[in-house]
């Protein structure tokens, strides 16, 4: 497994300390290096990153800032001159906090945990792509069909549909007993009429959200928990 990394730091010389330990890593790669976090906003919008290493004092934006900024960070492996904002760091939920001059051994440290953290993630993501549920489409006949390919169910009064990309499934439940039944770390209520998957938002603008290019409106109630819900994630 190889983890994708970027290095944010206005500093040449502990860039290149930086890009000298990746390089003595095994399953590290190095996908672009910044001066300033600025410039990194664009190359984190459109590429997938798992390892960011940051550093705090920077012109212009400071880390600190730049992490607020972000809506889906990856980890972050702080590394500064300055060790009294650590405090402040882990309130970020940031993965480490180096001060520099840093040692080897306390940087290989640090990598390990994100490592393992990749490697949990994905072994988790491989077993939710296994689980799955039965639906009673009729009488006589039990649906197999998979969380993962559910994007959403919509209430239809004493019924619901189950709708997935490639087809719709309608059942005799209630849609607050169904989404008891659903993993709610993936699945979330966001009207009286809706429960999404929150892999499968696409977007989020006012009241409303999209999934598989269709928009569904959130319902007042729920806004302020959904938000919160879909941005921290």
């Amino acid at each position: 497994m190889m983890l994708k990394c970027v290095i944010i730091d206005d500093e040449p010389l502990a860039v290149d300390v930086i890009k000298n330990y990746i390089s003595q890593i095994k399953g590290l790669e190095i996908m672009a290096s910044f001066n300033s976090a600025l410039d990194s906003l664009e190359f984190l919008q459109e590429n997938e990153v798992d390892l960011m290493f940051l550093d705090i004092n920077m012109p212009v934006l400071d880390g600190y800032s730049f992490l607020k900024s972000l809506s889906n960070k990856p980890q972050v492996i702080i590394t500064t001159a300055h060790e009294e904002y650590a405090v402040k760091g882990y309130e970020l939920e940031i993965l480490d906090y180096l001060v520099k001059p840093i040692p080897f051994p306390r940087f290989l440290k640090a990598v390990n945990k994100a490592i393992k953290n990749c490697e949990e993630n994905k072994a988790e993501n491989d077993s939710w792509k296994n689980k799955h549920l039965f639906l009673k489409i009729n009488k006589k006949k039990m649906k197999k069909v998979y969380l993962n390919d559910i994007l959403l169910v919509e209430s239809l009064k004493d019924y619901i549909k189950v709708i997935t990309p490639n087809k719709n499934y309608i059942i005799h439940q209630t849609l607050s007993s169904f989404t008891e039944s659903l993993p709610s770390n993936r699945f979330i209520r966001i009207h009286r009429s809706y429960t999404v998957s929150l892999d499968k938002i696409e977007a989020l603008e006012g009241n409303s959200l999209e999934i598989n290019g269709k928009r569904y409106v959130i319902g007042r109630s729920y806004l302020s928990q959904v938000k919160d819900i879909i941005l921290e994630d």
